[in-house]
Order: C-alpha cells, then structure tokens, then sequence
C-alpha cells in the first residue's frame, strides 16, 4: 500500500512538471491605440488644443492691433512717453507669454494623466483576463522593444482583449 502511495506521489509529481504553462502575448502599441477609450481621450486632448491655439491666436492679433495702434500714437509722443508705452506693452506681453505656458503646461498634465490611467486601466484588464482565463503569463510586445520577438499567432490574443476591452468601454459610456 505503501509502495502504491509513494508510486502516486511521484506520478503525479512526474505529470505536473510535464504540464506546460498557459502562455500567450499581447501587441501594447495595437492594444492601447486601437483601444476606443484611447481615441476618445485623443479627440478630447486635440478639441481642447484646437481651442486653446484659437483662443491664443485670437489674443495674439488683438495684441498685434494694439502694438500697431501704440507704434502710431507713439510718432507723436515725447521719448519718455514713448518709453514708458513700450514698456507698458513689453510688460502685458510678458503676462501673456506666461499665461500661454501655464495653460499649456495644464493641458499637457491633463493630457500625460489621462494617457497614464489609460495604461494603467488596459494593464489591470489584461492582468484581471490573464487570471480568469487561467493564463500563466501574458507577454507583452510592441513595434521596437517587448519581451517577445516570435510567437505563435495562435498565442496572440490582442484581438480578443482589444474586442473586450471595447466592449467594456462600450458599455461603460451608456
């Protein structure tokens, strides 16, 4: 009986170390580009850069109108005046310099968060699908670097998590 026991163990011991792990990879750069939320946030940061750029556009030609008016109201002033209206206006277009930077500098935070809870979000679904689906390891690559250089096509499942993935945003935004 013994003998039988001790047989089973290492039987068993022999068939889990032949047992291969469940394997498969995933193409980042598809995955997150073609991930719907991912073009969404896009068309959110362009529509936000595109007002901020006519916003500043309009504020730089009424700015050129005002220089272009103090130029002529200048010929007739006295050189302190001239001065002094030089300065005023070397001054306001400091201010807005520096309100273009910080308003550019917000938009590029908001930007820099959204794309990185994005990532955050696709690495939490693919580590959540690896667990449910039973995967041992989910490897990643992309176009220039990434863990895998050759795999089979059958191991790629950016497809199928691509798809979940925009079914899970889908329903989210309803």
């Amino acid at each position: 009986m013994k003998k039988l026991i001790v047989l089973a163990v290492v039987a068993f011991g022999l068939y889990s170390c032949q047992e291969s792990a469940k394997i498969a990879f995933v193409d980042n750069s598809e995955l997150v580009n073609e991930y719907q939320e991912k073009k969404d946030l896009e068309a959110k940061i362009k529509g936000k850069i595109e007002n901020f750029q006519k916003y500043n556009d309009s504020i730089g030609r009424a700015f050129q109108l005002e220089v272009q008016t103090a130029q002529m109201k200048a010929a007739k002033m006295s050189k302190a005046k001239q001065d002094e209206l030089m300065g005023q206006l070397q001054q306001k277009q400091g201010m807005l310099q520096q309100q273009y930077q910080i308003s550019e500098k917000a938009i590029s935070e908001e930007s820099q968060a959204l794309n990185d809870s994005l990532l955050n979000k696709v690495k939490d679904f693919v580590a959540e699908y690896g667990k449910t689906n039973g995967y041992d390891y989910i490897l990643g690559k992309n176009e220039y670097v990434g863990t895998v250089y050759y795999g089979k096509e059958e191991s790629d499942i950016t497809k199928i998590l691509l798809d979940k993935l925009n079914e899970k945003y889908a329903a989210e935004k309803k």
